[in-house]
């Protein structure tokens, strides 16, 4: 029987990352178009954002060659990146074991979802059985930060929220219980932040990215898609 892991792999050096960083605010998922070479497609979805900031970071990017936009639905913006390097350009400063990363590309895995941060990537993928899974994450445990989040079977049934994070959950949570979502407000941003111990831009994030989640679990999937 197959699992499902979500995990983190804290690396600066996978593409995007440095959008992420420049645009704190925004929540960009990307998928990898493999049909391209060595160097495949980036499909980045952002929302979020100042779509100006957004898109000089795109400009700026080191290992972005060219972006189009390809979408945009109320928020929401979808982009189409060429990389201007290969992976093994790309992560060789960081990864001393190139023929490892290549052989994941045949592992018995499949990536459903990436969530580029300012420190790497944060993803949902499905592995045939263990020994799959135990070669992914012994790989990136040896070349970079790698944390599981969450490790079950496929055939268990998934409950909205059991993508969160604990933190996600733990700042949801201390938010509703505080009046944070209440209509008037019975709290604000930096007193919820205050009570969590950390700063009012980080507990922003943290729910922004939170609400994301729940919203990917729940209603995303009857809204139109973007255009292709």
């Amino acid at each position: 029987m197959g699992l499902i892991a979500e995990f983190q792999i804290d690396c600066d050096s996978l593409p995007l990352v440095s959008v992420a960083a420049a645009v704190p605010e925004a929540t960009i998922t990307l998928s990898l178009q493999y049909n391209h070479g060595r160097r495949p497609l980036f499909i980045g979805t952002v929302t979020g954002g100042s779509e100006q900031a957004i898109e000089r970071a795109f400009t700026d990017a080191h290992d972005i060659e060219e972006w189009t936009r390809i979408g945009t639905a109320g928020d929401t913006r979808r982009y189409q990146a060429v990389p201007a390097l290969s992976f093994e350009e790309q992560l060789g400063g960081q990864i001393d074991d190139l023929d490892g990363l290549e052989a994941l590309a045949t592992a018995d895995a499949i990536i459903e979802r990436i969530t580029v941060t300012a420190d790497g990537w944060e993803q949902l993928g499905w592995f045939a059985d263990r020994a799959a899974f135990t070669e992914f994450a012994s790989f990136w445990q040896r070349n970079a930060d790698f944390g599981l989040e969450r490790l079950t079977r496929d055939a268990e049934p998934k409950s909205p929220g059991n993508g969160l994070t604990d933190r996600q959950l733990e700042a949801l949570r201390t938010a509703y219980e505080m009046g944070y979502f209440e209509i008037p407000r019975r709290t604000s941003l930096d007193a919820v932040a205050q009570e969590l111990d950390i700063s009012a831009s980080s507990l922003s994030e943290r729910l922004r990215r939170a609400q994301t989640q729940l919203i990917q679990e729940t209603v995303a999937t009857l809204w139109p898609p973007l255009p292709e």
